[in-house]
């Protein structure tokens, strides 16, 4: 390999690896100052030296996006930390090669202004409207036109402290979350590959049976990411599986929205769609971070998610959201049990690692009953720290002494109930009747046999109960909770008579004998 490549290769190396080490950083002036290394590495377009043909090269392309990509991520670090200086000389030299991206020249008028070049921002931003119609008959997109607009309304005089309106929404970060560093990492690295990529990331959809941890896991992940959304972070609880009132509505959770960026209320058109085009443009050239709570399908929020580039929606439902990942764009972050060690560690957190450690197999057996289920653990563990008298070891015998009933968990027929609610009542039917199946896991045949049905409808209906309340596993086979089971028990002898139970037993023990 000649020289002067290995050099460009070995440069490309060390950009790459500086951007990562800025990306990394906690300190914002020292994220800024890395990035500036890195974009001090660029001499020039890639492959400047070659033939015309030869820069347009998909691996060429693709740096030269990988490039511009980590400038505005360097942009962003520095108007948040009000260190726009660092990076003026990088964004010229960027915009200079790139003049008709506007997302960099958007980020150069930002930096300008912040740093009182008000008139240099202005100018800028005339010079890229006229090349823009010149060289390509379009006017400027949203995001231009928001950063022109802060300029007129000196939203952006330096330090002014642009942000102090937005908006800051989000719960309480949980004191007792521990664990679950795997699905954390997962969400910030699919984050992470879409700006790679230049892709927005639209949303995160993040299901799981009911107590599992998923808003605990959810509002942890926004307080992590808040950092790269500084125009703001809105937060509504849609009650789509909640006894605490009606569900929310698309109209209410859009005038709440609205109203939180500085829409009075009195000047809200009265129309869903009209409510909706003008939040698209009130988010237009923003980044705000949206935590969208307990959603009970995909209409709730069809109408609230980003509609361009630069926001993130984090939504939690106990269903798969199928149509939030196909037609929403999102990516899935199904939330299942934590490990055994991560149960262990959460207990230890709340009752304190002293009290566990005195009583290690008592606390075993407290994880067990309760099936390293978050709720479940959490609310065995209020009961300890009520009562600090009582043993670890007498609060795992009262739970196993009721082993096939929620005695004990006071709080998880209602947790469990709004997702039982939300059953067809086929699957309600079948839901309460597996119950009665002796093993751990169930086929679609065993469930037909339960309920007298055929197994295509037995197995529609265990469709439907894996997006709330079964965990599909190998061999198209489904496997209940335990706690769930218990649920599930509980209601089948209010529900169903005797008759109907032993003839549901009667089946599944004909169909085992046939097999």
């Amino acid at each position: 390999m000649p020289a002067a490549r290995r050099g460009g290769l070995l440069d490309l190396l060390r950009f790459r690896a500086l951007a990562a080490a800025a990306r990394r950083c906690d300190d914002p002036e020292q994220a800024v100052r890395r990035y500036a290394e890195a974009l001090s590495l660029w001499q020039g377009p890639c492959a400047a030296g070659l033939e015309p043909l030869s820069q347009n090269l998909p691996v060429f392309v693709a740096i030269e996006a990988e490039r511009a990509q980590i400038v505005r991520d360097a942009a962003d670090t520095a108007l948040r930390a009000g260190l726009e200086r660092l990076l003026l000389p990088a964004l010229r030299q960027a915009v200079e090669h790139s003049p008709l991206d506007e997302a960099l020249q958007a980020r150069l008028i930002l930096a300008l202004a912040a740093t009182g070049r008000q008139a240099e921002a202005l100018e800028i931003y005339q010079q890229v409207r006229r090349r823009l119609g010149d060289e390509l008959g379009i006017d400027p997109g949203p995001e231009l036109l928001e950063t022109h607009e802060r300029l007129l309304r000196q939203r952006l005089a330096p330090r002014a402290g642009a942000s102090a309106a937005a908006p800051a929404q989000l719960p309480p970060d949980h004191p007792f979350f521990t664990g679950r560093s795997d699905l954390l990492g997962r969400a910030e690295r699919l984050i992470e590959e879409d700006r790679r990529h230049g892709r927005p990331t639209v949303a995160l959809a993040v299901d799981g049976m009911p107590g599992v941890g998923k808003t605990t896991l959810a509002i942890r992940l926004a307080h992590r990411l808040a950092h790269a959304y500084p125009d703001g972070q809105l937060y509504a609880d849609l009650r789509g599986f909640s006894a605490d009132g009606p569900v929310l509505s698309a109209d209410e959770v859009l005038r709440g929205f609205l109203t939180s960026l500085g829409l009075p209320q009195e000047d809200l058109p009265t129309q869903l769609h009209a409510l909706a085009g003008l939040f698209r443009s009130r988010m237009s050239g923003r980044r705000v971070l949206l935590l969208l709570d307990n959603c009970g399908d995909f209409e709730q929020i069809r109408h609230v998610l980003p509609g361009t580039p630069g926001s993130l929606a984090i939504v939690t439902s106990r269903v798969r959201m199928t149509s939030l990942i196909t037609a929403g764009g999102a990516h899935p972050l199904p939330v299942d049990l934590p490990s055994a060690h991560e149960a262990r560690e959460l207990l230890a957190h709340r009752l304190g690692a002293g009290r566990v450690a005195a009583e290690p197999q008592a606390a075993e057996e407290i994880i067990e009953r309760c099936g390293r289920l978050p709720l479940a653990i959490a609310l065995t563990a209020a009961r300890a720290v009520t009562q600090p008298t009582v043993t670890l070891a007498e609060i795992a015998g009262e739970l196993l002494s009721a082993r096939d009933s929620l005695d004990g968990f006071a709080a998880l027929p209602a947790a469990f109930s709004w997702s039982y609610h939300a059953l067809t009542p086929p699957a309600a039917r079948l839901f309460r009747l597996l119950a009665l199946h002796p093993g751990p896991e169930v086929s679609a045949e065993a469930a037909a046999a339960l309920a007298g049905t055929e197994s295509r409808s037995a197995g529609s209906r265990l469709a439907e109960l894996a997006t709330h309340m079964l965990i599909q596993v190998r061999g198209g086979r489904s496997r209940m909770h335990d706690l769930l089971r218990a649920y599930a028990h509980q209601l089948s002898e209010e529900l169903d008579t005797e008759a109907e139970r032993h003839q549901a037993r009667t089946r599944l023990l004909d169909f085992d004998g046939n097999r």
